[in-house]
Parts: C-alpha cells; structure tokens; sequence
C-alpha cells in the first residue's frame, strides 16, 4: 500500500491525451505523462484493503504484485519497484500501454469509482526504470547443454524465451515477419504503442543470448520436424491469425477486407518496411478521403478507427450488434470482476459514429466495388427487427469480429498433417495443450499464448509464455526455479 490516508486526501488522477485534432495528424503515441511527482501521489492512493483484488484472479493475469509496488513509487524507490514487477512480468511498459486494466475494476477504491491508476504507475515504473538504466540484459552466469527453439516472437514468445535464457539455456526464436515482436509490433497500432518498446526488449534478449531467427516461416522455410529433432524442446507461440468468417453476403467485393492486414500494412509503413511483397493485403490500403465502416465492437476494431481516422477518412461509423451498454455497472452484483459498462476508446473519441444493436446485413456494391452496407436494428436475441433496415454509405469496410484460431498454413498444416497434433475444433483450430505443463500430445512440442488458449489480452500471452517456460525447464532438467 502507499500512504495510509492517501486515498480519502489525494483525487484519482489519470494521464492527458493530446487534443484529437492533433493527434490524428501522426500515428506516434499521444498519451501526456504524468509527472513522477503526479506518479508518486497516484501511488499514495493505494489503501490497505485487506484483500488485494487487483492482483488475485480477478484483478491481473500475471498476479503482478501491485500494492507492493505501489508503495515503493510511494516512497522513491523506483529500483526496487521494477525489480518486484519484474519478478510477475517481463514487459510492464507494454502492458501499462496496452493492458484494459482488469486489475483496476478489481480495485476495492472502484467502488467508489475511484479506482488506484495502477496502468498508469505500471507505465511509470516501466520508463523509469529505462530512463534510469536498470534495464540491462541479465545473462545466465551458467549455462545448461540445452536447446530450445520458439516458434513465433510475440509477447508469449519473447517472455518464454527471457525466463529460458536467463536460467541457461539456449535459446533461438523463429519469426515469420522481418522484425520480432509479432502482433506486438504488426497488430498495435503505433499510436497505442510505438515499437521502440519492442525494439529496446529484442536487444534485452539477444544480450541475455537468445538468437532471433526472422524471415523463417516455420512449417514451410523450415519444417517443424526438423527443430524436434535438433533442440531438446519447441515452443509454439504462434498467434491466433484466422479472421472468424463473418458470413456476410458482399463480402467479395472491392473495398471489404480484414481488420488485421489493413492494421499490418499500416504498421509496416510506419516501420519503414515495403509493403509490395507482403501476403497480408493484396493492395495498398488507405482510408484517405473514403467514407469507412468497420464491423465490430472490440479493440481490433477500435484500432481500424483510429487508424482509418489517421489515414484522412472523411467519416468512419462502427457497428456493434450487442447493445448499447449502461453508463454505469451495478457495483455489488459484478465487481471484482470486469463490467459491462459504457466505455470509449480514444480512438472512437476521435469522431467515430457508433451504432448498437445493429446488425450488418449485406454489403453491396456497383460493378463489384463496394458502395454501401446494408444493416438493420436487432432485438435483445439478436434477430432483425423487420422494418428497420438502413444503408450506410461506405467505400471501405473492415470485418473485425475476433479470430478464429491460428493460420491454418505452415506450423499448423505440418503439424496436423505429418504429426497428427491434437487441435481443438470445437470452435476454432487451437493447439490442445494444458496450462500446468503445456505439452501437446507431440513428444517435446509446447505450445503457449493464443494458439493454445485463443485470442486474448497481452498480459495473458504473457503469462502463459512464462508458465510454459517453468514448465520446459522443469521437463529437461527435472526441476526448476523459474515462478509460475
């Protein structure tokens, strides 16, 4: 906790964002800082509530430590506050940026609507420590004759691979895309997150000794097979790629695409890449001068929103079947846990028209380019209200309606194909693998992150690319030290 009386003297105070009419013209992050003298009087909020909800199950994935923490900001010991925070998780500045903070709904001062702004002094710590040089590579001081390959460099991938590295082991990660990082780096947006975040992490690890293969797509560059039978142990991390089948006739048209390759070109021109080559998206896309529809109410789609508003798209409207949800949670019925409540992204909040309770029925077009979507309003079942049809103007619009497993080509088509790996298709093509020693039914093959357990949050990723690691570590050398 912080200081005792700190949350009934100090206000909940949280980060500024730059006006939206700036930050639209740049796709760098916009996010205003507090000042550590503000980050230090967040800190002090923290109360001693007896039972600290934010960092149990319902609060935070990786059960980071918060109010431990948050009272070392308390008392200027920033040192020792990434220290403790790195002991739950290996990129606190990622998730300060891009966490929905779950441990924040799960804080007992959200009861009163004031909870601690514990993203905020998460980021703190983070930068602080950067700026402050405490992040250095930690090499191991003795090494193991073990070898380790990880198949994909996202978030799961690159906290697996530091808890490897650091007890030992040798360890070489195989990316796909030219640059590690995964979706942390093609998937976010730069103005969520701008990759020198990645980039500062990739040396981290190569100075601890792991090996960044990129360019290599397993399953077709290099066969699976082949890193079973030269390291002691394979790690698959890959993501959860495979856009969930909307089933919306029109869907052939010029102009309608998949959230996630228009989000990937965008960022690969930010990062200087050639975007001509790439499997991704056909064609260029941009929404300059366009009207834009995006199909979806998650973060996925809000990030089609606010890139498309980056872009110079003249309107961008945002279709979400669910309703529209209350202002304001019943607090004794749902918290600790995440509420269904009225919440807008920064990127909505840059002008986006949200409609609820709609459901997009067709997407139409002329001369096979898209002109319009065809939606109508839906009851509390979801059914069309007849009637109610209505038609938005559109020449762009981007399907956002989740994922559904990982891409069906390379790992996973060598996999099912050649070593009959156990696969969940119950409602998606997931690896089968449990979260105490994520083995899957293939001798020496793991598997962690959204191939195992679906889409999900960054700080899940995380975690699970931590547990698979005690677990590999325990499997060859028969015990371990790493935490789960």
């Amino acid at each position: 906790m912080g200081k005792v009386t700190g949350f009934l003297e100090i206000d909940r105070q949280e980060n500024k964002y730059q006006p939206a009419a700036d930050r639209i013209r740049h796709f760098r992050e916009f996010v205003l800082p507090m000042s550590e003298q503000e980050v230090t009087k967040q800190a002090a909020r923290c109360m001693d509530c007896g039972i600290p909800f934010c960092h149990g199950p319902t609060g935070c994935p990786v059960h980071n430590q918060i109010p431990d923490w948050n009272d070392l900001v308390y008392q200027g010991d920033w040192e020792e506050a990434i220290r403790n925070l790195h002991t739950t998780n290996n990129f606190p500045e990622w998730t300060g940026r891009i966490c929905p903070a779950p441990c924040e709904e799960a804080c007992t001062l959200n009861l009163e609507d004031m909870p601690v702004t514990i993203k905020s002094i998460e980021q703190a710590i983070g930068d602080k420590a950067w700026e402050l040089g405490y992040m250095k590579p930690v090499p191991a001081p003795v090494k193991t004759d073990k070898r380790i390959a990880i198949i994909g460099s996202g978030p799961s991938g690159m906290a697996a691979a530091q808890q490897l590295a650091r007890t030992g082991h040798e360890v070489h990660v195989y990316e796909r895309e030219s640059r590690p990082g995964g979706l942390m780096r093609y998937g976010i947006p730069d103005f969520k997150i701008e990759k020198i975040h990645v980039d500062r992490r990739v040396a981290q690890l190569e100075g601890e000794g792991v090996t960044f293969h990129c360019g290599v797509n397993v399953g077709i560059d290099k066969p699976v097979e082949e890193l079973l039978v030269e390291y002691d142990a394979v790690l698959y991390c890959g993501g959860s790629e495979k856009p969930r089948p909307a089933g919306i006739p029109g869907v052939e048209l010029h102009g309608v695409f998949d959230a996630m390759p228009y989000l990937v070109q965008q960022n690969r021109r930010n990062g200087g890449e050639n975007i001509d080559s790439v499997a991704w998206a056909s064609e260029p896309l941009s929404a300059a001068g366009q009207h834009v529809v995006v199909v979806g109410g998650g973060d996925t789609a809000s990030d089609c929103v606010g890139t498309a508003f980056r872009q110079g798209a003249v309107r961008v409207t945002q279709l979400d079947i669910r309703p529209r949800p209350p202002e304001k949670e019943d607090k004794l019925t749902v918290w600790p846990y995440w509420a269904t409540k009225m919440r807008t992204s920064s990127s909505q909040a840059e002008g986006a028209q949200r409609e609820f309770q709609v459901a997009t029925l067709e997407f139409v077009g002329e001369n096979g380019k898209l002109t319009g979507v065809k939606c109508c309003q839906v009851d509390e079942s979801r059914k069309p209200i007849a009637g109610t049809e209505f038609t938005i103007k559109a020449d762009l619009a981007f399907i956002a309606i989740g994922f559904a497993g990982p891409t069906p080509t390379g790992v996973l088509s060598e996999l099912e194909g050649k070593l009959n790996i156990t696969v969940d298709r119950r409602n998606s093509t997931n690896v089968v693998a449990n979260d105490l020693d994520y083995r899957t039914n293939v001798d020496k093959l793991f598997a962690a992150g959204d191939v195992r357990r679906g889409q999900s949050l960054v700080v899940w990723a995380i975690r699970e690319g931590r547990q698979a690691a005690r677990a590999i570590d325990e499997y060859l050398m028969g015990s371990t030290v790493l935490p789960r």
